[in-house]
């Protein structure tokens, strides 16, 4: 199984050819010391919002940081009149 992440980059992979059980929709799956995936080095690179931030305890998930939509993103934006 390859493990990648959301961006259209070709060095935006985690694992390769790596043996893992069948997953399924609604399975964590943990990567630790990602990065640029870590929400204090994250950006919006291509546009791509923030992911929710998962805390994992005892087997349950709760949500701690709610995922960044688009509008978040372009909501403190703004076009000149005179460019639009």
């Amino acid at each position: 199984v390859d493990v990648a992440g959301n961006v259209c980059e070709s060095c935006d992979l985690f694992a390769r050819d790596r043996p893992l059980p069948d997953i399924e929709e609604g399975d964590i799956l943990g990567i630790l010391n990602a990065g640029a995936y870590g929400y204090t080095m994250a950006s919006n690179y291509n546009s791509r919002p923030l992911p929710a931030e998962i805390l994992v305890k005892n087997g349950e998930s709760f949500v701690i940081r709610e995922a960044q939509s688009y509008d978040d993103i372009f909501e403190k934006q703004s076009v000149p009149d005179h460019l639009q």
